[in-house]
């Protein structure tokens, strides 16, 4: 679905990291650790097409990122679900059409009766007609998930989805992510909370991978 083939990249003349291999697999959980600067973000901006590598290939659903125009792009991140770590929402549109927002541009009709059921999936029924700044962390972070999947898409990328939220919430969104995976979605998470991974290589089969010293490795079975 998406893969990395001898990937490298550089910011200006400072190389960030090199011969970078990865392969996300139909209905595979990944997660990506390593120090913070490693290019953790990095590597999932390149997985989605929004950088393109300095050099390797990056394929996304088979087809060369370099080569693909905008539109092309478009419809390829169409198929990928994203949950940034910032978790931006325009402050003027409600909750429930923030997470519309993604069906609102790409010009589908959004169904009242799926936009509950998936308000509901992240327990945010309540809080649908609130505004952001409304909002505490755990629920714009599940609400950060609900957008990313409402265009039913088939991989899954989020950048330290838990980054900002107490054990228990963290605990309630790595139960979402491993129900999309079970659903047969593709999840890489990036994170830094081994905590985290620990907890998740209990529920789920996972792979998970370290950035550091410009390579990307197999973590050890101690982690």
């Amino acid at each position: 679905m998406i893969e990395l083939d001898n990937v490298a990249y550089n910011y200006g003349r400072s190389e960030l990291f090199s011969g970078l291999n990865l392969q996300l697999a139909a209905g595979s959980f990944h997660f990506l650790t390593g120090p913070s600067g490693a290019g953790k973000t990095t590597l999932l901006k390149l997985c989605y097409g929004e950088l393109v590598a300095t050099s390797g290939q990056a394929r996304l659903f088979g087809q060369d990122a370099r080569t693909l125009d905008r539109d092309a792009v478009a419809q390829a991140r169409r198929r990928i679900g994203i949950v940034h770590q910032d978790c931006q929402f325009l402050d003027h549109l409600t909750l429930a059409e923030n997470i519309a927002l993604p069906l609102t541009v790409s010009g589908r009709t959004v169904s009242s009766a799926d936009l509950t059921d998936l308000l509901g999936w992240v327990g945010l029924s309540q809080q649908a007609a609130q505004f952001p700044p409304q909002l505490s962390g755990g629920e714009r972070q599940r609400a950060a998930l609900a957008r990313a999947v409402i265009m039913s898409p088939e991989v899954i990328l989020a950048d330290e989805p838990t980054g900002n939220v107490d054990w228990e919430m963290s605990q309630r969104l790595l139960s979402l992510l491993v129900e999309l995976n079970k659903m047969g979605k593709t999840v890489l998470i990036a994170t830094h909370d081994i905590s985290f991974i620990r907890a998740a290589k209990a529920q789920v089969s996972a792979r998970v991978l370290r950035l550091k010293d410009r390579r990307l490795q197999l973590a050890g079975a101690d982690l």
